[in-house]
């Protein structure tokens, strides 16, 4: 027959023995070998790449796609689509010839010399299914936030397409750093003209 302190000694060492193994268990998982990754932390800007686009035809003679569910303003001869800290432009006008790297180059310091933030990138021609666009990359200090006062650089890729006098800009900006090369890839092989 047992003693009463034989039937509290024997639960209270299966109780000890569970409370080691487990701590042993805890403390050897947590400090041995590498630190699991954690989940991705996109940076300003960044368009998932899961990201719908939709084809908008917002002047006559050409059709592009954008991001789904991003807000469109028109001002003047430009329409604008926005989301956060992205924006994508697109304006159609009159040319007597097609851009020249040299006369893109020009205009584009032209227009941005005197803004705040504005570093020349490079210009050159490329291809994409519509036929070959003229692009120019620079940055410039993005849009003021209205609460904080303060603003980012913007990285700008600006894109001329031309055919029959018609000349299509379509400029594509986000916040140095963000990840939007297909993106922004897909927007530019979009492109295609409709007459």
């Amino acid at each position: 027959m047992s003693s009463a302190r034989d039937r509290c000694v024997a639960p209270l060492s299966v109780g000890a023995a569970l409370f080691v193994v487990t701590a042993t268990l805890v403390t050897g998982c947590s400090g041995a070998g590498p630190v699991p990754p954690g989940p991705d932390v996109a940076a300003p800007g960044d368009i998932p790449d899961d990201q719908a686009f939709v084809e908008v035809t917002p002047f006559p003679g050409f059709a592009v796609a954008v991001p789904e569910g991003w807000a469109m303003t028109a001002a003047g001869p430009a329409v604008t689509f926005t989301d956060k800290l992205n924006a994508i432009t697109v304006d159609s006008r009159f040319a007597a010839t097609a851009p020249s790297e040299t006369a893109v180059h020009q205009d584009v310091d032209q227009q941005f010399a005197s803004a705040t933030g504005y570093v020349a990138g490079t210009v050159t021609s490329v291809t994409r299914p519509a036929g070959t666009a003229v692009e120019a990359t620079y940055r410039i200090a993005g849009p003021t936030n209205p609460v904080s006062g303060k603003s980012v650089t913007d990285e700008v890729e600006r894109y001329e397409f031309f055919r029959d006098g018609q000349l299509v800009t379509v400029t594509l900006s986000a916040p140095v750093g963000a990840d939007n090369v297909d993106p922004w890839r897909t927007v530019t092989d979009s492109f295609r003209w409709t007459s």
